[in-house]
């Protein structure tokens, strides 16, 4: 039963998008309690669903949530939403029309996969799941393009969560990581948002008009809050492919017999990760400091084994 209301749950958020916590318990019988047990396991399942308290809140799961591509064949997706187009005939349920244009929506934005315009296409997948960050992307795109308005929770470097309304004016691709320069209401000015960040948008309905900006003003410099490193490495030959497609093949030269790559690097948080990511054939030989970080992070991570 418990799965069942679960599932029911998920569902109902799918065509509401946003839905209160005393729906929900009248719906299925169950305490508010319940509820939002249930609502906890689904989020540590990986439902990006978010609570929002006070007046104009609720229960709410991202607009950039789908459900997996392959959980119907497409004969299968044409004759549900041909039998839901015939029920809603009879019944005229506004939740029912809802879900009729979500599903004919979802079939739409599907066919346009991950391309953001008609001569470039975007693989924006992570390690993490490539389907969730090229929804989130197609989503957030899609709504730079339209004008339309959205809700985001984000995740600072601390850790901190802050719901923000934002409007989202361009996305930018900065050393293969996503960012979006948008006006955010909360801070009353424009601010550049890692995608990664996002743990869940919704898009409010309402569309903006789009406000004045140069190009100087967006802070395309950032890497620069932590500064940059020269560094220089020894590069084994199992490690060519990985020097050359992160630091290009024109960083990357052969001497007396050994490889070597040099190159100005963003001396940021995930500098020492990407280093330990490309193995024993990936050394650094300058600088010092950075030779030292890498050993202290070796360290760290052979005292935790």
């Amino acid at each position: 039963m418990k799965f069942q209301i679960m599932l029911g749950i998920l569902f109902t958020l799918l065509a509401r998008r946003k839905v209160k916590a005393s729906y929900l318990s009248q719906k299925y019988g169950v305490s508010l309690r319940s509820i939002y047990r249930y609502i906890d396991e689904m989020t540590v399942a990986g439902v990006p669903i978010d609570i929002v308290r006070g007046a104009g809140g609720g229960i709410f799961i991202s607009d950039a949530f789908t459900l997996p591509k392959g959980l119907l064949t497409k004969e299968e997706f044409e004759k549900t939403l041909e039998s839901l187009f015939v029920m809603n005939e009879q019944l005229h349920d506004p939740v029912l029309s809802d879900v009729i244009e979500k599903l004919s929506r979802r079939e739409k934005a599907e066919a346009r996969n991950a391309e953001l315009s008609g001569n470039i296409l975007v693989d924006g997948g992570t390690w993490g799941d490539e389907r969730k960050f090229s929804d989130l992307l197609s989503l957030i795109s899609r709504a730079s393009d339209e004008r339309e308005e959205l809700s985001i929770e984000y995740v600072d470097r601390g850790g901190e969560r802050t719901h923000r309304t934002i409007l989202p004016h361009l996305l930018v691709l900065k050393q293969n990581v996503w960012y979006l320069y948008a006006f955010c209401k909360l801070r009353n000015g424009f601010r550049l948002f890692k995608l990664g960040r996002i743990r869940t948008v919704y898009q409010t309905g309402e569309t903006f008009d789009r406000l004045p900006f140069k190009r100087e003003d967006i802070p395309l410099s950032f890497w620069k809050e932590s500064g940059e490193v020269d560094a220089k490495f020894l590069v084994s030959p199992e490690c060519l492919p990985f020097a050359e497609e992160w630091l290009g093949v024109s960083n990357v030269y052969e001497q007396n017999g050994e490889y070597y790559a040099e190159a100005i690097l963003p001396d940021d948080e995930s500098l020492v990760g990407k280093i330990l990511s490309a193995g024993a054939g990936f050394r650094v030989l300058s600088p010092e400091s950075l030779v030292k970080r890498v050993k202290e992070e070796i360290g760290k991570l052979a005292s935790s084994y």
